[in-house]
């Protein structure tokens, strides 16, 4: 659909303006307009809760302390690197010409440099200078969240002492959900859709009520594999917070009052109807998670 409110029409436009939009780079013009793309499109609208929750869960992380000592290595390590990498031509004698082919002697100072060759090609960066090809407080940064990422589950498992791996599966799902291109597989908020995807799929489908109204819109589900097993997922959304719950299929289970096992900065509580054993998730607080759940639970009766 081509739209006439300026924007950027291509999918990959639009989610850069998504992302200037979280990040508060637009004007108040440019806002309204993204924001009124995002009401009338459940896909933008799921994408542009993802990028917020993804913010949130970033900003989260603890930051690392890291000692002067260990700042100053790692910054002479990046100046050795440097001073291999650029050696210091020695400069000829004053009346003495370049005998060397493709080269030129630069006027005043007996610089020489390739014919063709622009400065910026010829002399490196002072960031190169000073750190050598990356920068390494960017590269720290990159490691610390990878690994934080990638050990998502032993960290739920060691801090809620749970001794059911489906809960820090859960939890893992929930994380690689806010770094995928997209939350969910079915991007709808009708259940009468979202259900019948799961169905054809996996073969089951659990409760989807409509809690848009109580201010928990529905915005999609997903398949999650656990323990090699597929489930349904669902997805809602608060405000600019993303809950993800999973029901595992149970057979003559039973009833269980929600249970507390949040941890690691999420959110979580788990409980059971017989039929399906529940898994919510979030980055809200823990009494709007409650919230979510006592409706969710009242609607699916």
């Amino acid at each position: 659909m081509t739209h006439d409110d300026g924007l950027p029409n291509d999918p990959e436009g639009i989610r850069l303006m998504i992302h200037a939009l979280v990040d508060g780079e637009l004007d108040a013009a440019a806002a309204l307009a993204v924001e009124r793309r995002i009401a009338a499109d459940p896909r933008l609208a799921a994408e542009h809760a993802r990028i917020v929750a993804l913010q949130g869960a970033v900003s989260r992380l603890p930051r690392p302390d890291v000692s002067d000592a260990f700042r100053a290595r790692i910054a002479s390590i990046g100046m050795a690197g440097t001073e291999r990498q650029a050696p210091v031509e020695a400069e000829p004698q004053r009346g003495t010409p370049s005998t060397l082919p493709g080269l030129i002697a630069g006027a005043g100072g007996g610089q020489r440099r390739e014919a063709g060759t622009r400065p910026s090609q010829a002399r490196p960066s002072p960031r190169a200078r000073r750190f050598g090809s990356f920068d390494w407080r960017a590269m720290a940064a990159s490691i610390m969240i990878s690994a934080v990422l990638a050990s998502g589950a032993t960290q739920w498992v060691m801090q809620s002492g749970v001794d059911d791996g489906f809960a820090a599966a859960v939890a893992s799902g929930h994380r690689r959900s806010l770094l995928a291109a997209s939350p969910i597989d079915i991007v709808s908020s009708d259940r009468h859709t979202v259900k019948p995807w799961l169905d054809a799929r996996i073969g089951v489908s659990p409760p989807a009520p409509d809690l848009a109204q109580d201010g928990y819109a529905l915005i999609g589900g997903r398949v999650e594999v656990i323990s090699g097993r597929p489930v349904p997922a669902l997805v809602y959304r608060h405000r600019e917070h993303l809950i993800t719950l999973v029901a595992e299929p149970q057979q003559g289970g039973k009833t269980t009052q929600p249970d507390d096992l949040s941890s690691g900065g999420f959110s979580m509580v788990h409980w059971s109807d017989g039929a399906f054993s529940y898994w919510a998730i979030s980055d809200m607080e823990r009494p709007e998670l409650d919230d979510f759940v006592a409706r969710f639970r009242k609607a699916a009766v």
